[in-house]
């Protein structure tokens, strides 16, 4: 029998990866070519070259908080999406992934260390790893309506596409 530290400790790693609630999260990435993650289709608010440096933000600023420092929130939201609209080269979207596939790995190894229900300055990490889970899910959905949107859904692995 697994005790409830682990079993929330699977859950908020499977929360992080999307697995079971939609196309896993990284999964929603998978295939795009670079310049259309810059595209934003019909004036769209953001790209997805946008989006991913924006979860990028976030889940650093949660791995800072883990981590024990309490990072200052931006003054206003759209500090929260830094860079260009577009990657200037493949390299550069293949960095913004990699950078966004470290930060849930380390996330999820953040799951594991420790309690979640310790105090980490006005959250507990459960909190923060629940928050940056949900933020991840509400963006991944974008992706996917980008994508569809771009004739570039699904991604090699699949997704729902009704």
């Amino acid at each position: 029998m697994t005790d409830a530290s682990e079993l929330v400790t699977a859950i908020v790693r499977q929360a992080l990866t999307g697995r079971g609630a939609h196309v896993e999260t990284l999964g929603a990435l998978d295939g795009l070519d670079w310049k259309l993650a810059g595209e934003r289709p019909d004036g769209d608010s953001h790209s997805i070259f946008q989006i991913v440096n924006h979860l990028v933000y976030w889940q650093e600023f949660a791995l800072q908080w883990l981590g024990g420092d309490k990072p200052r929130t931006p003054e206003h939201a759209e500090l929260s999406w830094p860079g260009d609209e577009q990657p200037a080269t493949a390299a550069d979207w293949e960095g913004a992934v990699a950078r966004f596939r470290s930060g849930l790995e380390s996330l999820a190894e953040r799951a594991g260390e420790g309690s979640l229900a310790a105090d980490l300055k006005g959250k507990t990490a459960l909190e923060i790893l629940q928050l940056i889970a949900s933020h991840n899910s509400y963006h991944v959905g974008q992706v996917a309506a980008l994508r569809r949107r771009l004739g570039a859904w699904s991604p090699p692995g699949g997704g729902a596409t009704w």
